[in-house]
């Protein structure tokens, strides 16, 4: 008790929530206005609704409800579509990206071979490089060989440096795997692919998941990449959002941006669960 009172330890707490006021602050401005009346003024305060949740779900006339003929969200088909472009591409980014992090990851540790460092320093790079370049980079690519920007092109896109990000984490899990595990497997008769499965795997499972959690967030939020690749008839959720930021903030993007947070929120939930679940 007496250490938790030393100048040293209050000056640490107050830092720390300073910190976490400055991070999360902004965050629930948002949460706080995306329940806010006023469809003019967002910053001033009317009284309590949910029509702002209920309009962009088409669920409610949000404009003349609120005494106004303004429907921001211009079609909820729209936005539903971008919502369901976005769950395509990270879905099928995270399976390829931590399908190859992985067993990157895996052939790095376990096995020597030439110019290994020179390779891991390339399997970095990607994850290192501003998005803007990378993105400029893909769109030449794509252009130079003829691609239709779809959705396959921003899958490309994203698994070009969602896979940087599996392999760093899966890595650093297989740094602290005993290597004599595998050997004992192999001394009792295993083959390669049970070692792999009944050892390896169950013991490498926290850093995938982690890799694969961390990679379907990204890719969910990616803006910057996606703007260069994606074709007209691919936009992803934050392409649609930054579109309506470019003519004002309104009150549904308050909305929509809360039930991101939420989204996240149950992720990273669902991520402590199953971590949690395996150190047990």
């Amino acid at each position: 008790m007496k250490r938790l009172l030393r100048p040293g330890w209050l000056l640490l707490t107050l830092y720390s929530l300073l910190f976490f006021l400055f991070i999360y602050l902004p965050l629930g401005v948002i949460v706080f206005y995306s329940f806010n009346s006023n469809p003019i003024e967002m910053t001033s305060w009317e009284h309590f609704t949910f029509d702002w949740y209920l309009g962009i779900f088409g669920m409610a006339d949000v404009g003349p409800s609120l005494g106004t003929s303004a429907i921001y969200v211009e079609s909820t088909d729209q936005l539903l579509a971008a919502l369901r472009n976005s769950l395509i591409v990270a879905s099928c980014t995270t399976v390829i990206a931590t399908t190859v992090g992985t067993a990157t990851a895996i052939a790095m540790t376990r096995y020597q071979f030439r110019l290994r460092n020179a390779y891991q320093g390339l399997m970095m790079m990607p994850m290192m490089m501003p998005d803007i370049v990378l993105g400029i980079g893909l769109l030449i690519f794509f252009v130079s060989l003829g691609f239709h920007l779809s959705l396959l092109t921003i899958i490309i896109g994203h698994c070009t440096f969602l896979t940087s990000y599996v392999f760093i984490i899966v890595q650093a899990r297989m740094a602290a795997i005993d290597p004599a595990l595998e050997e004992a497997s192999a001394d009792l008769g295993a083959n390669e692919w049970v070692t792999f499965k009944k050892v390896l795997l169950p013991q490498l499972m926290p850093g995938v998941v982690g890799g694969a959690l961390l990679a379907f967030i990204i890719s969910m939020d990616d803006l910057v990449i996606t703007y260069f690749i994606a074709g007209t008839d691919s936009t992803t959720l934050p392409m649609f959002i930054f579109s309506m930021v470019r003519r004002g903030v309104k009150p549904e993007i308050n909305a929509i941006a809360t039930l991101l947070i939420l989204a996240s929120l149950i992720i990273a939930a669902i991520g402590l669960y199953l971590r949690s679940r395996r150190v047990e």
